[in-house]
């Protein structure tokens, strides 16, 4: 029998620009006492989440193969923790940030089908992040090509909600959302943040999962499988250069204006010409923004562009983003 105790893990949900990695650089910057263990997946074939998590003296591990953890990658994930279990003393809590197209219950599986995975790691909780002004847009989307269920299994798993973005909306949506969530998920403690600022001590070392209660409610929950809307995609493109930034927003205007429906997700980091800050611009479906941050320095001026929506051309968008190029 193993005499150390389990380490505690929080799985990190929610549906596309719902403010995940907010809360997760929240967490890192925060005084909370615990050294967190960070993995990180994203569902497309660039690495944009790594690049936007603050650096800290937190283990940070990237799983950016184009898949989410509630697919084949999931065994990647139970070799992460094999390994982790080697450095153990480094860190007293890891939390996992998947992607926003993960279905959390396969997550969730994964402590319990892997012997040793299931002796040292404790599923600590599941705690998803609900974008105000966007989730019933997205739980409304039901059909062949829907992705309502997807969020919506999201709320219905979560052990912990945060309805984020609250200063995106009014009163009265606010109150429709929240009825609307606790129609999903009558059981769960609901919390409201904006940019996910919230009291982590209700997040974190909370041992809110009850795998007797998920196991009664759902008797094959352990052999459910998850397949992915293949509609859904995610765009990634990488350029070296600068960017004129008048050109880019132009050209990020116009595509917005047009395929703003179909766009869950925008995220990058960007050289702009003339500026020797790393621009990033996050979006959702039709909003969007670009915060400066850190200079370059010495490092490649690369921009890196994430699109992740439906019915995407590939062609279109590349082409559009390197007409941005600096001459």
């Amino acid at each position: 029998m193993n005499a150390l105790p389990k380490i505690p893990v929080t799985a990190l949900t929610g549906f596309l620009g719902s403010g995940k990695t907010t809360l997760v650089n929240h967490i890192l910057t925060a005084e909370h006492g615990r050294r967190i263990a960070v993995i990180e997946n994203e569902f497309g074939e660039i690495d944009i989440d790594s690049d936007l998590v603050v650096s800290g003296d937190e283990k940070i591990i990237e799983m950016s193969n184009g898949c989410c953890l509630c697919c084949t990658a999931r065994t990647d994930l139970i070799e992460i923790l094999h390994d982790l279990l080697g450095r153990r003393e480094r860190f007293d809590h890891i939390l996992i940030e998947t992607s926003g197209l993960a279905d959390p219950n396969p997550v969730a599986q994964t402590f319990f089908v892997d012997d040793s995975v299931a002796e040292n790691f404790g599923l600590d909780a599941i705690v998803t992040l609900v974008d105000a002004a966007h989730i019933e847009e997205h739980l409304d989307e039901t059909g062949e090509h829907g992705v309502g269920a997807q969020a919506q299994d999201q709320i219905a798993f979560a052990d912990r909600i945060v309805i984020n973005k609250i200063d995106l909306v009014d009163e009265a949506k606010l109150g429709s959302v929240t009825r609307r969530v606790r129609s999903i998920n009558a059981s769960a403690d609901i919390l409201t943040s904006t940019y996910a600022d919230i009291d982590l001590e209700r997040i974190l070392g909370i041992g809110a999962f009850d795998l007797t209660r998920t196991v009664t409610e759902d008797p094959s929950w352990l052999e459910e499988e998850h397949n992915h809307d293949p509609s859904l995609s995610s765009v990634g493109i990488s350029l070296n250069g600068s960017l004129d930034r008048s050109s880019f927003e132009s050209w990020l205007n116009t595509f917005i204006d047009a395929r703003g429906g179909d766009v869950y997700r925008l995220k990058g980091l960007l050289a702009m010409h003339n500026d020797h800050r790393r621009i990033v611009v996050q979006g959702v479906h039709r909003m969007f923004e670009l915060t400066p941050t850190s200079p370059w320095g010495q490092a490649e001026r690369t921009s890196k562009l994430v699109i992740i929506g439906r019915e995407l051309d590939r062609s279109e968008i590349t082409e559009g983003l390197e007409g941005c190029l600096s001459s």
